[in-house]
């Protein structure tokens, strides 16, 4: 174990004083209010092995002094610890908080109480602060060393490389040895010195917040991580051993885990006497009777066992603490014990929702004396030690708030540069990395199904793998290095730890690499297609794959997110570089990682502007009825020749170019009827919502561009935003439903007009026979409300298909009377977002909570960001975004509005800047963008 001199010099490199009692556990919150009567010093040993006195009164409940204890360490997460002594049977028990300290411990002055986790969360990055990751790895390192923590050799030299990377930094082969010889962290340790070593040596450069974070890593994928073994026999009087874990009850036979049983399948627990019992839900399919029974060594260790049953259970099961049962009048039956004290969802939910101001925390380091220079740690010359306690001992370093080079607490201007980059990184970042639920489901569900042709089934795999073995390990790194930012890091202090710069460079260096394999997205798009069409069993599987909750966007938009992350590097670097001076330690790394993604974004610059095109066209023909030739079959006959005409001019599958889509009045006959238009670069289609069970819409009628000439009419029909578009063949009057949208309509068909003068005109012709509808191109012969042979042939060309999404873009823009280009479409890849916003309808009093995703133009909501689909979903298209006036009485910062017609939602950021990056990236959906830019052959794409 440490040794004792070496406690000492880690308070002096922390350097800091003592905190005066100001707990950080509630906004204004004082030391817990001591009851009258007779003192007494308690005595409590800390994880570090050092040891604090408390006074309390005899009268106190161990609430008191728990509440005190976390006072001192200003530990906010101080729910997953608790106080632990032996009792007058010399068993270890855990201090009821309930009760008074008289009634637990019956010589206080010669009790040891002990500071351990209590309760240990499957995964250690809901662990919000670093000082709790940093008392957790110091628990893991205590039950290692005592043998709790039992695990192969290859595992323990692993942790073992971990803790001593945290005490001591970067490898040197003589130093590390002698550290080994000198401090034992596992039993048997000499045997695996060699080993460590070799582990350490593969650490270089990690800091003790990140050694922490590796530690807890391997350390939760251990059998016995968080478990305490209880001594029991089974009816047979088999030795075993009983534990509880965050799942449920768990049987061990040696350190062997033989079975679980899991809370959901648990309908009691109770004991009788020695005999500890289990009663499970009935189970058709279980071999297992329904109450199970262990003989444990006596009634005193049967009521230990079941109350550590009864508080995991309430701490990961319940979303709040239990209310306490009433007490009886007459008679007492059973035991009154209840679990005290917040849940893991309240904890969690108290520390993101709290505005306390944090106090900075950097875990201690021990030294060595051969090898290090005095004074110094990881090359970091420490703060002198600013004062010391006043009884004369020095602070125990978990207790002392680290200060800046001033000598003072860090400055609210340096807590909102940290925070800015910190969001800017984080909910960003994160997006743009998180792998694809839908795209990897339906990979799976390919590889698994017969309907899939090998050669669908070759393109996806050989492809997507590597880029979803590649983006898991970014992600990883990105959460290890994001999570080491929370809670009290002083990183931004010192500049060497708060960097995100280098994780980018080292990930981005090794997607170079890889991009032959974005290059053949293109194929993966084209081999569904063709798969598709040439079978109806794969046709199906496509269809009900993306009627699941978990394929909220279009399946192809998934196939496609890897090429759109590149964009989102380069923006949020392209910010970083912005945000940081040159001098800034993480500046050059941003620079050099910019430079390596804008080289791949050029080169797959052609490759991403013709597969969006083709991606959209392929989303308009599933909404689209009566006409087959937006994606034309037969032109591109195998995904070689896409990939070949990717790096021609202007042939993707079809030389069909979307521009834009939307709602536009046509005057007829009977007035001015809504109809969905549809603009291409040789042509603009109108057609009308057809009444049946999936909604799509269906063509009547097509105006070639070629010849076509453009009017404004507002003047000569009477009606309000009015221009005429004469054809060869006819003229038809449309009307927009603002001034705005008439400006966009008429920019963008000009263009397209003069697009069409440069081209055959043959795609015009070829979509000109392909009409269902094509009894005549005149206005006369295509009749306006859908006769009955219509709507008949619409459902028997319907009977092949099933319910169909209603939240689609040319759904949306049909309800709000509104459009979209394909400008608009293409910056709104760019502009996606996630992150927690706080929800409020107009005439509700509380606010939600949610995590928000912002893509596809709608804003997406889940419960937490672990979710994998959405609970509901916004779509912004025709939504204006404002901020509140006085007259709505919400008085509250960061607020914008966001309302169409009635329709009022008021949405709650958890920082300026945070919101202003969401009221842009909203901006850029509900205000769509001038198409002064429009896709085509002679312009470049916008990004």
């Amino acid at each position: 174990m440490v040794e004792p001199e070496h406690r000492a010099s880690a308070a002096q490199r922390l350097g800091a004083q003592e905190t005066l009692g100001i707990s950080t556990l509630d906004p204004g919150h004082r030391p817990p209010t001591m009851p009258p009567g007779r003192h007494v010093s308690i005595k409590i040993r800390m994880l570090d092995d050092t040891e604090e006195v408390f006074d309390v009164s005899q009268r106190a409940s161990g609430k008191v002094v728990f509440d005190l204890v976390c006072t001192h360490l200003n530990l906010v997460e101080g729910d997953y610890f608790s106080l632990e002594y032996q009792d007058h049977h010399k068993m270890m028990v855990w201090l009821d908080l309930l009760k008074p300290i008289v009634k637990q411990l019956r010589r206080p002055k010669h009790t040891v109480l002990r500071f351990v986790v209590k309760f240990f969360p499957p995964d250690h990055t809901q662990l919000l602060e670093e000082l709790t990751r940093y008392l957790f790895a110091l628990q893991v390192k205590h039950d290692l060393a005592c043998g709790r923590l039992a695990c192969n050799d290859s595992s323990a030299a692993l942790l073992v490389s971990h803790i001593i990377q945290s005490e001591i930094g970067d490898f040197e082969e003589s130093q590390s040895r002698q550290h080994l010889l000198n401090n034992s962290y596992i039993p048997d340790q000499v045997a695996l010195i060699d080993r460590i070593m070799e582990f350490h040596s593969k650490n270089v450069g990690q800091t003790p917040a990140e050694s922490d974070y590796q530690l807890l890593e391997v350390a939760r994928r251990l059998e016995l991580y968080g478990v305490r073994l209880h001594p029991a026999k089974d009816r047979e009087g088999s030795k075993l051993s009983l534990a509880v874990a965050h799942t449920g009850v768990l049987v061990f036979q040696g350190h062997t885990k033989i079975n679980a049983f899991n809370w959901s399948k648990v309908r009691k627990l109770s004991f009788k006497r020695k005999r500890f019992l289990i009663k499970l839900r009935p189970d058709l399919n279980s071999s297992y009777q329904d109450t199970l029974e262990f003989l444990m060594g006596s009634r005193d260790c049967c009521k230990v066992f079941w109350k550590i049953c009864v508080e995991y259970h309430a701490f990961f099961r319940l979303f709040e603490e239990p209310k306490p049962k009433p007490k009886p009048v007459l008679f007492t039956r059973g035991s009154s014990f209840r679990f005290s004290g917040r849940t893991q969802k309240q904890v969690i939910d108290y520390v993101k929702d709290s505005e306390f101001k944090k106090i900075p925390f950097e875990s201690p380091h021990l030294s060595v004396s051969s090898g290090n220079s005095q004074g110094m740690v990881n090359g970091q010359k420490p703060v002198e030690l600013c004062g010391h306690s006043p009884d004369g001992r020095q602070p125990s370093p978990l207790t002392s708030p680290l200060l800046n080079d001033a000598g003072s607490v860090r400055t609210d201007d340096e807590d909102e540069v940290r925070r800015k980059v910190c969001v800017c990184s984080n909910a960003e970042l994160s997006l743009s990395l998180c792998v694809c639920v839908s795209s990897q489901s339906f990979q799976n569900l390919v590889g698994k199904d017969d309907a899939a042709p090998d050669s669908l089934k070759s393109t996806i795999f050989s492809n997507f793998d590597p880029l979803y073995k590649f983006h898991s390990g970014f992600l990883r790194e990105v959460e290890q290095r994001l999570a080491l930012w929370e809670g009290r890091s002083n990183a931004h202090i010192k500049g060497d730890y708060q960097r995100i710069g280098d994780v980018m460079l080292k990930n981005l260096q090794g997607l170079k690499p890889l991009t032959a394999h974005l290059q053949k997205h293109s194929e993966a798009l084209v081999e569904l297609e063709k798969a598709c069409r040439g079978s109806r069993r794969l046709e199906v599987l496509v269809r009900d794959f993306e009627l699941q909750k978990v394929c909220y966007i279009p399946l192809n938009v998934f196939i496609l997110r890897p090429l759109h992350r590149l964009l989102h590097y380069k923006q949020i670097l392209e910010r970083l570089c912005k945000h940081y001076p040159p001098t800034h330690v993480d500046f050059r790394d941003c620079r050099a990682a910019l430079a390596d993604v804008s080289e791949v974004v050029a080169q797959l610059h052609g490759s991403m502007i013709k597969m969006e095109n083709f991606q959209k066209l392929l989303e308009l023909k599933k909404d689209l009825i009566g006409i087959d030739s937006l994606v034309t079959p037969g032109r591109v006959s195998s995904s070689r020749d896409l990939d070949a005409s990717l790096k021609a001019p202007y042939s993707l599958y079809s030389a069909k170019e979307f521009i834009r889509l939307g709602c536009l009045s046509k005057l007829s006959g009977k007035g001015l009827q809504q109809r969905m238009f549809f603009l291409f670069n040789d042509v603009l289609l109108y057609t009308s919502r057809g009444m049946t069970a999936t909604n799509q819409f269906k063509v009547h009628g097509q105006l070639p561009l070629h010849d076509m000439t453009i009017r404004e009419s507002e003047d000569e029909w009477g009606v309000p935003h009015a221009f005429t578009l004469v054809g060869q063949r006819q003229s038809v009057v449309v009307a927009a439903s603002s001034l705005s949208e008439m400006e966009k309509w008429m920019e963008d068909i000009k263009m397209a007009i003069d697009l069409a003068e440069t081209s055959n005109g043959h795609t015009a012709d070829l979509l000109a026979r392909s009409l269902t509808d094509n009894k005549s191109t005149t206005e006369d012969s295509c009749a306006e409300a859908e006769s009955e042979d219509d709507l008949m042939a619409s459902r028997t060309s319907l009977e092949r298909q099933a319910p169909h999404r209603g939240n689609t873009t040319v759904h949306v823009c049909w309800h709000r009377n509104t459009s979209v280009s394909m400008v608009d479409f293409s910056i709104a890849v760019e502009n996606q977002l996630s992150g927690n916003l706080l929800r409020k309808f107009k005439n509700s009093n509380g606010w939600q909570k949610l995590w928000v995703v912002f893509t596809n133009f709608s804003l997406f909501f889940y419960k937490t960001h672990q979710d994998d689909y959405p609970l509901a979903s916004l779509p912004l298209l025709g939504y204006s975004v404002t901020i509140p006036t006085e007259s709505e009485n919400i008085h509250k910062d960061y607020v914008f509005k966001l309302h169409f017609k009635s329709h009022v939602y008021y949405f709650r950021s958890e920082s300026e800047y945070t919101f202003e990056r969401w009221m842009e990236v909203i901006r850029s959906a509900t205000v769509s963008a001038s198409s002064t830019r429009i896709l085509s052959r002679k312009e470049p794409h916008p990004y």
